[in-house]
């Protein structure tokens, strides 16, 4: 018993990847005999990531449409007969006993092409609007793991399960302290300390925003982790001081949370969750340059449940100083939100998943 197949197909970007990385773990945990194999788009990110994590992956032809008129969506037929004629071969030839979609153009084909052969599928959908690939493939999925209520408007409701967003096992496992956190980042345990995350790769708006508003930050007395991201390091690394410290990239996560008062960030589903658990005020910026404005929706649920603060880039001309300058000196707007943010954690959703997965596994093999 235990020597399951699991087929795993989503990408495009990190929201798409991670969660069906920590899925593979949970599932590994429990079947270590098992066999797992990634399904993603050639080119893409979890070309990269999915090996790293330890795991094969098979890449497809694949893109997705663009929002503007383009010459690539005329590729785009061509490119999907091609993915979905080599996603059947794949899943012939690996016969898995569960296909799990997390969204992105890859999964498109092979969760059609399981769901056709009569292998049960799950969808996981991370974020609160659902994204087209799962809109389409939501009547051949046996059950939709979701993040967010209200998700039956996209999805067939008897479907529909509220587990959460996976979140990195390095979160729940390491609650590092602020006086560790401090000593890690030398800055001072007891000021107030605002941290900036603009995603690994940064924001350009958001870094924009700060470089304007040091003085500010300055004024107010509070210390700042700023992750620029590696693309701007180069640009904003002069401005460190004893109080300010620029990085390119985060690699203790778990310390930047411990030393945060405030954070202001992206508003990725990923993030979003990670936050949640975390349990911190947040400003929320959502990107507005991501499919079907995914950021802005998730910032709304998160604002519509008066668990965080959300500054549109349009605004942040306009808005951010008085919003900014009214959470630092209000300890009750930052204890209110924390624990608003906090009631949203979900910390064992990779758990419950794995749990929905299980149910759909054959008893023999």
């Amino acid at each position: 018993m235990g020597n399951y197949r699991f087929i795993l197909s989503g990408g495009g970007t990190g929201g798409h990847i991670y969660p069906a990385i920590a899925i593979a773990n949970e599932l590994k945990k429990r079947y270590p005999d098992a066999r797992f194999l990634f399904v993603g788009a050639k080119g893409r990110m979890e070309m990269e990531k999915v090996p790293q994590a330890g795991y094969e992956i098979k890449g497809l032809w694949i893109t997705g449409l663009q929002r503007k008129l383009s010459l690539k969506n005329l590729m785009f037929p061509v490119k999907l007969i091609q993915s979905l004629i080599k996603a059947g071969n794949i899943v012939a030839e690996f016969k898995p006993h569960v296909a799990i979609g997390t969204g992105g153009f890859a999964s498109g084909p092979v969760l059609q092409v399981a769901s056709r052969k009569g292998i049960p599928c799950v969808l996981q959908e991370q974020n609160s609007f659902a994204g087209i690939t799962n809109k389409l493939l939501a009547k051949k999925a046996e059950k939709i793991c979701v993040a967010y209520d209200g998700m039956e408007k996209f999805f067939p409701a008897d479907k529909v399960v509220k587990t959460g967003n996976p979140v990195r096992e390095s979160l729940i496992r390491e609650a590092g302290s602020k006086q560790e956190a401090a000593a890690y980042f030398n800055l001072e345990a007891e000021r107030t300390t605002l941290v900036v995350l603009g995603g690994s790769l940064g924001s350009k708006r958001i870094n924009e925003l700060l470089a304007d508003n040091l003085g500010l930050i300055e004024e107010l007395g509070i210390q700042l982790v700023w992750q620029c991201g590696k693309g701007y390091y180069e640009t904003y690394k002069d401005l460190g001081t004893e109080h300010i410290k620029v990085y390119d990239f985060l690699n203790r996560m778990d310390l930047a949370y411990a030393m945060a008062d405030m954070i202001i960030s992206r508003a990725g589903a990923g993030a979003v969750s990670e936050l949640s658990l975390v349990g911190k005020p947040v400003i929320l910026i959502p990107s507005p340059h991501v499919a079907e404005d995914h950021q802005t929706k998730n910032a709304q649920a998160m604002v519509d449940k008066d668990a965080a603060i959300m500054l549109r880039e349009s605004e942040l001309d306009s808005r951010f100083e008085a919003v900014f300058r009214k959470l630092a000196s209000s300890p009750e707007d930052r204890h209110r939100l924390g624990n608003n943010i906090r009631k949203m954690a979900m910390p064992d959703a990779t758990r419950r998943i794995a749990d929905e997965i299980e149910k759909l596994l054959p008893t023999a093999i």
